[in-house]
């Protein structure tokens, strides 16, 4: 597998990729697919790796980009990874390309927003188990009973 840059034949994949995932709703894909969109145009704010599997087929991307009026701070506005691979590590290749690139460009902490809904505890336990702690809940924040969360990581060596 190898991680590399978004390209132009990789759209309609991803957009293939999203729609399978249970975690999104169409809304949720229209605006990642905007995101990939303003990424091909080369829109610095949005920076999309995709994880290529050995036989080259699309696993899976992770968007980031700098938070403006901010020094070194980035966030991870997507991380996904074909329903069909899930669990095969993925995901962690996937986020370590992004914090990666991060501290290639002085970022020095990374940022990751979520729900609080049930289906999404595999992703929450995800970004534990990979060292980002809850750092904000912003309780009823997509809808009554949604909360926001906001898990931080700092990307500086020595620094928690």
């Amino acid at each position: 597998m190898r991680v590399r840059t978004l390209q132009p034949d990789d759209r309609f994949r991803l957009e293939s990729l999203l729609s399978a995932s249970v975690n999104f709703t169409a809304e949720e894909v229209g605006t990642a697919l905007e995101v990939i969109d303003e990424a091909l145009e080369g829109d610095p704010d949005y920076l999309v790796n995709v994880l290529e599997t050995d036989d080259a087929e699309v696993a899976g991307f992770e968007c980031h980009g700098p938070v403006p009026l901010t020094i070194g701070t980035f966030d991870l506005y997507w991380i996904a990874v074909d329903p069909r691979v899930q669990n095969r590590g993925f995901g962690r290749v996937l986020l370590r390309a992004a914090e990666n690139d991060v501290r290639s460009r002085e970022g020095r902490l990374l940022l990751i927003e979520t729900s609080s809904q049930p289906g999404y505890a595999a992703t929450i336990g995800f970004y534990e188990r990979n060292g980002y702690a809850l750092e904000a809940r912003i309780r009823d924040f997509y809808r009554v009973g949604d909360d926001k969360l906001i898990f931080a990581k700092s990307l500086v060596p020595g620094v928690d």
